[in-house]
């Protein structure tokens, strides 16, 4: 292959994928994708630590309506470990938390 093959190859490469990013652009503009907000736009939902245990399993800490949960995913299965711990008093929800960089 030559070089202007490649050249050809990759502006046909960034033609299809510009077409893909503006169907997705138009998609959620005219309102054809759902987005589901909670009412309020609060989350009830969220991921507050993750840790690796080893190469195919985690472990999760997650929090739902400021209660936490302890679960294991490992590749085929999920298990809980602890249910309906009490966030520690003072510790910011995780609506609230903000990364810093």
């Amino acid at each position: 292959m030559s070089a202007v093959d490649y050249g050809q190859f990759i502006l046909s490469l960034l033609f299809v994928l510009g077409l893909i990013g503006v169907a997705g652009f138009l998609a959620r503009r005219f309102g054809l994708v759902q987005t589901t907000r909670p009412a309020g736009g609060r989350r009830r939902l969220a991921t507050v630590e993750t840790l690796a245990l080893d190469g195919k399993r985690r472990l999760l800490l997650i929090r739902r309506d400021g209660v936490e949960h302890l679960v294991i995913l490992g590749p085929s299965t999920e298990t809980v470990v602890e249910r309906n711990i009490r966030c520690p008093s003072g510790a910011p929800s995780a609506f609230e938390v903000t990364h810093e960089k």
